[in-house]
């Protein structure tokens, strides 16, 4: 009994590192081949209540992130993805806030308290099965500039993890 508790434990404590998948190894030319192709057809809606589409985002290296504004770990790393988003965004790099459960309203006002510079959208069954599973909040997932997706991330990113990873893409 005391050896399955164990190994329960010490599953649970190396979780994060089987969920969030391989490193940026290697990014000749901005491109990842970690887990394939990324679905980007989707149209979603932003804050605005207009559509937003994934798909023009082809060419750039891209953050998709799923939050929601109860979510206080999705709240802390906010203001890091604004920094880097405000300083890697000449170069190519985008961050799409998909968030879980908010109305436009709620969505324009919270872009407005926090001064987010990126698109905030809303989710869908379809953009949330193509880049799930999501287990929790935040959950993102990095995508090279040729649509292949390069890293999951289950839990908050630092600014310096983000910068880290994205370098080799740009």
């Amino acid at each position: 009994m005391l050896a399955a508790v164990a190994a329960l434990a010490l599953g649970v404590l190396t979780l994060p590192v089987w969920l969030t998948g391989p490193a940026v190894e290697s990014a000749a030319e901005g491109t990842c081949k970690a887990e394939g192709p990324a679905k980007m057809d989707f149209t979603l809606k932003d804050m605005n209540d207009a559509e937003y589409r994934l798909a023009d985002l082809k060419g750039k290296v891209v953050l998709v992130n799923f939050w929601a504004s109860w979510c206080a770990p999705c709240l802390a790393e906010i203001p890091e993805f604004i920094k880097v988003r405000e300083e890697y965004h000449d170069q190519g790099f985008e961050i799409v806030g998909i968030s879980t459960d908010d109305t436009p309203q709620q969505l324009r006002e919270f872009a407005a308290k926090y001064k987010t510079n990126y698109p905030l959208v809303q989710v869908t069954a379809e953009v949330e099965e193509a880049f799930g599973p999501v287990f929790g909040l935040p959950t993102s997932i990095l995508v090279a500039r040729d649509g292949s997706v390069c890293k999951r991330h289950f839990g908050p990113l630092s600014k310096e993890q983000l910068e880290k990873e994205i370098k080799p893409l740009l």
